[in-house]
């Protein structure tokens, strides 16, 4: 195959290509080398894993077969090789696509261009805290279930269409009437937007990962899909044991307390966040002055 003769014939004159390298060829292998660190990262997470494992077994034995001359398997190779790139693309659509969004969301370029998205709203005031704690903790004792979406600094505009719109004052009230069951409005998720319900009944997209306990039910694994897909903070509260939960980041964090879901949504979409930004951007500035004089 023209392929393993390259990579040969490569090798054969690597000492006259090392002779003739320069500054832009290091700087190359240097930012290919982490991008592909940072790919194979990406993948050991991921169903492209155990595919880049079957991957190795079959360049293994094409290698075998490249040895020992045997032309007929290199023929098939090669031709099933022109049509193996897209079928790997395909059946890692989502994963890419899971990869593409989370490059997304990331700040590159993001405080200069939002590309036609809107940012997410103003952090969670205290009062809404403690209403959706107040709530939740509620809905725990009596064994309602709950899914509350809180939008963070990217926009859940797409997940509040999915529902019926709501647009009301954040009270602990509102949110058990709306999850009582045999209610219009219990099934799906309620949406939290700039200090207000925003809407009910909503859709989220379900997690596929394997990591998530075989004993969490739908709502566990949608809250758990929405935060792998934004960087919404979500809160769970389990129907069959009251158990309150809050994913984030595609972490979950189960079996919380009402003073460690305050504190989390303190640290995430509160005040405390927007504070400590600032009180960090105050430090970052005093030490450019001390430094100057």
């Amino acid at each position: 195959m023209q392929f393993w003769d390259t990579i040969v014939t490569y090798f054969r004159n690597f000492s006259m290509y090392l002779g003739t390298s320069q500054w832009q060829d290091y700087t190359e292998i240097i930012i290919i080398a982490i991008l592909l660190y940072f790919t194979m990262k990406w993948m050991k997470n991921t169903r492209a894993w155990s595919l880049l494992k079957g991957l190795l077994v079959v360049l293994i034995f094409v290698l075998f077969a490249k040895v020992f001359h045997m032309d007929t398997i290199l023929w098939l190779f090669s031709n099933i090789l022109q049509f193996g790139v897209i079928a790997l693309i395909v059946v890692l659509q989502p994963e890419l696509r899971k990869a593409l969004e989370t490059l997304g969301r990331s700040n590159i370029l993001g405080s200069v261009l939002y590309f036609g998205q809107q940012p997410g709203g103003d952090y969670l005031s205290d009062a809404s805290i403690r209403e959706i704690v107040r709530a939740c903790s509620q809905m725990g004792r009596v064994r309602t279930g709950a899914l509350i979406v809180i939008e963070n600094k990217e926009s859940i505009n797409r997940i509040d269409e999915t529902g019926i719109k709501v647009d009301a004052e954040i009270t602990s009230q509102l949110l058990i009437n709306i999850f009582e069951k045999n209610t219009p409005l219990h099934d799906g998720a309620v949406t939290v937007r700039n200090n207000r319900v925003s809407s009910a009944t909503c859709y989220l997209p379900l997690s596929t990962s394997d990591m998530i306990s075989k004993e969490l039910g739908t709502r566990h694994r949608a809250a758990m899909g929405m935060s792998e897909e934004s960087d919404a903070v979500i809160v769970v509260v389990s129907e069959e044991t009251g158990r309150i939960s809050v994913a984030h980041d595609g972490i979950l964090d189960t079996n919380l307390t009402d003073e460690t879901l305050t504190r989390i949504l303190l640290s995430t979409v509160g005040k405390n966040t927007e504070e400590e930004s600032e009180k960090n951007a105050k430090g970052k500035r005093r030490r450019r002055k001390h430094e100057d004089t």
